[in-house]
């Protein structure tokens, strides 16, 4: 049970699902036939044996783990919209053995045809997919840019994102019984996990564009603020998920398994209850975490984005925001760091190798257009909308963008689990210089 010393509940919610699954194939260890050589990749032929009847007990157990992986497949036949724990759901259905006319498996495994991507002559899926989240930074960025509330395009956009919004308990629910559900998802069908980032940008893009937007925000808002953590951070899908001894478990090597609050979580959802206004006690409780997280050499660490370069662009806003003034010492040390690591030609790039190695922090060979809007949305936030290096920077994406609009941009930087499951989010070569040179332009303007 959840109050026990060691549950389920203390991992994360990806790795909760992906563990449920794994569990029952594990125990079963199911041997199929195969034509190919599949050695190169772990197979070792003549040496897999069935396990004994089941006991007693365990027959209990899988009953048990069944039905929680039933009762959490999503809409589309996913679990949680990526790919662990929708692999590891079909094979611990088949190995339970259902077929295809099983309606959960065969929904999982059709569902798991529009994960797939013809690359060439190669078929390979998908890792996760982000509709929500990319639909509401591209709407806040064109908003930013100045494109009217009534365009037409940011009006479905809108529309889309509010018909997207969670009204349903998930396993978040768990720890927080009496919370009211609202907030959104990140993937297009996943009411299971709604998760705080969405819910902090979202209400952000939706506010004052006039479409019956102010419920959901509240919503929203109510919800965000249930799920702060004690110590006064955000975490991306539960509440105090910081059981960091779990990593002591021998199967626990593969990376992220715990879900404890963030730098970059945490200041976006500052941004939002500052900006709109609301809730002030939650925000001083979160300005305090995110102060007391910052880096000694000024930074802030980048949870889901690629890596110093995301968290510090994602603080600097949400403390402004908050009303830290652009003179605090925080936000000197933080536009000191940025200056120490922006590259003769204005821009920023950071490699994924400083999550392992502090020299890389801000760092790399190669610059990118995201990268460099990350730098330029603290830039502003501190007030150094006037500065050299902010000119720099803005000079850069203007002069790097491509004659079509759009920006180069093949590394990775956005994030999963650091170093294990890197993510290239396409949209954010665009979203995000569209939404720092838009802020850039308001602040100029007065």
């Amino acid at each position: 049970p959840p109050s026990s010393p060691f549950s389920i509940y203390d991992f994360s919610c990806w790795a909760r699902q992906t563990f449920v699954a794994l569990a029952v194939a594990q125990s079963l260890r199911p041997v199929r036939p195969a034509d190919v050589d599949l050695t190169a990749i772990g197979a070792i032929p003549g040496r897999t044996r069935r396990p004994r009847r089941p006991s007693l007990l365990r027959r209990r157990a899988l009953t048990v783990a069944e039905r929680w992986i039933r009762e959490r497949q999503d809409a589309d036949g996913s679990w949680g919209g990526i790919q662990p724990p929708w692999v590891w759901g079909i094979i611990a259905l088949a190995a339970l053995g259902h077929g295809l006319d099983d309606p959960v498996l065969g929904k999982a495994v059709e569902g798991w045809r529009g994960f797939m991507v013809e690359d060439g002559e190669r078929l390979r899926p998908e890792a996760c997919q982000s509709p929500v989240w990319d639909t509401g930074l591209a709407l806040l960025a064109l908003r930013a840019c100045g494109v009217a509330d009534d365009h037409p395009q940011l009006v479905r956009a809108g529309e889309y994102l509010l018909s997207e919004e969670v009204r349903v308990k998930g396993d978040w629910a768990i720890r927080k019984p009496d919370l009211a559900p609202g907030g959104w998802a990140f993937e297009y069908e996943n009411d299971n996990y709604p998760d705080v980032d969405d819910t902090a940008v979202l209400p952000l893009a939706l506010q004052g564009m006039g479409i019956g937007e102010e419920a959901a925000i509240a919503r929203g808002v109510e919800w965000l603020v249930g799920m702060q953590s004690r110590g006064g951070g955000w975490g991306a899908f539960d509440v105090d998920n910081s059981a960091m001894w779990l990593y002591r478990i021998p199967f626990c090597d593969f990376g992220k398994v715990t879900d404890e609050p963030s730098a970059d979580v945490t200041a976006h959802s500052l941004e939002l209850l500052g900006t709109l206004g609301v809730e002030r006690d939650a925000a001083e409780r979160g300005v305090e975490w995110l102060l007391s997280e910052q880096e000694e050499d000024g930074s802030w660490f980048g949870r889901w984005g690629v890596n110093h370069l995301y968290g510090t662009g994602a603080a600097l806003p949400g403390l402004e925001a908050c009303g830290i003034p652009h003179d605090h010492p925080s936000m000197r040390r933080a536009v000191a760091w940025l200056d120490s690591v922006q590259q003769e030609s204005g821009g920023f790039g950071e490699d994924i190798r400083s999550y392992g190695n502090p020299a890389w922090r801000g760092r790399a060979n190669f610059t990118t257009a995201s990268q460099t809007a990350w730098a330029l949305l603290a830039y502003v936030a501190a007030g150094n909308a006037e500065d050299l290096a902010t000119r720099r920077a803005a000079d850069y994406l203007c002069a790097a963008q491509r004659t079509d609009g759009d920006w180069e941009e093949e590394h990775f930087t956005g994030t999963g689990f650091p170093l294990d499951f890197m993510i290239r989010y396409h949209l954010y070569r665009i979203t995000f210089p569209l939404l720092a040179l838009g802020r850039l332009r308001e602040r100029l303007a007065g």
